[in-house]
Formats: C-alpha cells, structure tokens, sequence
C-alpha cells in the first residue's frame, strides 16, 4: 500500500525574494497559457484526425 504525505511550510520572503517569485510565477503561468493556447488550436485544426492528434508533439531537448 503506497502512502502519500505532505508537508505544509510556510515562507517569509524579504522584498526582493519576494519580487522574484513573482516575476518567476508570472513566467510560468505565461508559458503554461501559451502552449495551452496553442494545444486547443492544434486540437481545434486536427479535430478528426486521431493519428495527427498523436504526431503533434512539443520538441524535447536530448
């Protein structure tokens, strides 16, 4: 039986850690909206087509 755990922290940035943060989760949620965005498009273009659906991939990096 697998057993899940968590533990809750919490963080006090100072003002500069606190704007990088930001800045670094704004940049994420950004890229996760674009290639969202872009992932219904293609959805949307290739609705019928199973296998095409499956070819689409994002490039990965070796």
């Amino acid at each position: 039986m697998k057993l899940n755990r968590a533990i809750k922290i919490r963080l006090y940035p100072n003002q500069a850690q606190e704007k990088m943060l930001n800045k670094t989760f704004g940049c994420c949620r950004f890229i996760y909206n674009k290639m969202l965005e872009e992932r219904i498009k293609v959805y949307e273009e290739l609705k019928g087509d199973n296998q095409a659906l499956y070819d689409h991939r994002y490039k990965t990096e070796k």
